[in-house]
């Protein structure tokens, strides 16, 4: 794992404890803590419950450094989302009624900056599913920044939809793909970190029999693909009634190196 400084909101709840102490010292040191939000307000304020008497507020100005709309503030739904979940902040001063006041904000600014300045294509970051479409999925990278993972870069195996491979709250490594820095846009990808081919064949030999996944049916009828790992794809010869994700046995006829093919025949 690359150097990362930004982690995703809720990646190591276990160690967010935060004492009156750490509040107050944050003030001053502008470090990145992270609590659960407990309320939204009607006027889509966030309140974060530290137990022992300790409350803070993410006014709505506060909530969002990239999701705002027209007049500058997070649209409602977007803070409403943000009950029950952990967010990151920083602790901006306390209020005369003893509550800290705290910014969301701040901290994309920042993560805005880390993409800016620091993150690199080829980067191995760690990654939380957020939301998932036809398309792909949607992963926080750090400071509620959230990248996009097309779903033709989830595997090597043509899948219908993301959520055969990945669920939404899935802790998960990514590899940066590209980044538009003038549109602030982070596109990523997962087939990378799932081995090479040559590093999958390891485990199969020719004359064996194994399990597979049906996949893409060729229109020709020519074949069928079979996924005998997210990242090693063999080809078998068509037969009927054989469904897209069935799990199929499978005897290894041939592996081909060079041509990084393996031929296989349904048993």
């Amino acid at each position: 794992m690359e150097y990362q400084r930004f982690m995703p909101e809720g990646w190591n709840v276990s160690n967010f404890d935060i004492t009156k102490e750490q509040l107050t010292k944050a003030i001053s040191t502008g470090e990145i803590l992270q609590g659960k939000v407990n309320k939204c307000d009607s006027n889509y304020n966030l309140y974060v419950d530290f137990g022992n008497n300790l409350t803070g507020v993410i006014p709505r100005e506060e909530v969002e450094a990239v999701n705002i709309d027209e007049t500058g503030f997070p649209k409602p739904n977007i803070c409403m989302s943000k009950v029950n979940k952990y967010v990151q902040f920083k602790v901006k001063n306390v209020d005369s009624r003893s509550n800290f006041i705290l910014s969301r904000k701040d901290v994309g600014k920042d993560a805005l900056e880390w993409i800016t300045n620091e993150l690199q294509e080829g980067m191995v970051v760690n990654g939380i599913v957020k939301s998932m479409q036809p398309y792909g999925v949607f992963v926080e990278i750090g400071g509620g920044i959230v990248g996009l993972l097309h779903i033709e870069d989830i595997s090597i195996a043509r899948i219908k939809t993301p959520a055969e491979r990945l669920k939404i709250g899935q802790k998960i490594n990514v590899m940066i793909k590209c980044i538009d820095r003038k549109m602030e846009r982070v596109i990523l990808t997962y087939k990378e970190l799932l081995g090479t081919w040559d590093d999958n064949i390891k485990d199969f030999q020719e004359g064996e029999t194994v399990t597979g996944i049906a996949r893409e049916t060729e229109k020709s009828k020519n074949g069928i693909f079979i996924e005998l790992k997210p990242n090693l794809v063999g080809m078998a010869e068509y037969r009927e009634g054989i469904e897209y994700g069935q799990n199929v046995d499978v005897y290894i006829k041939k592996i081909i190196p060079d041509k990084k093919k393996v031929k296989l025949l349904i048993v």
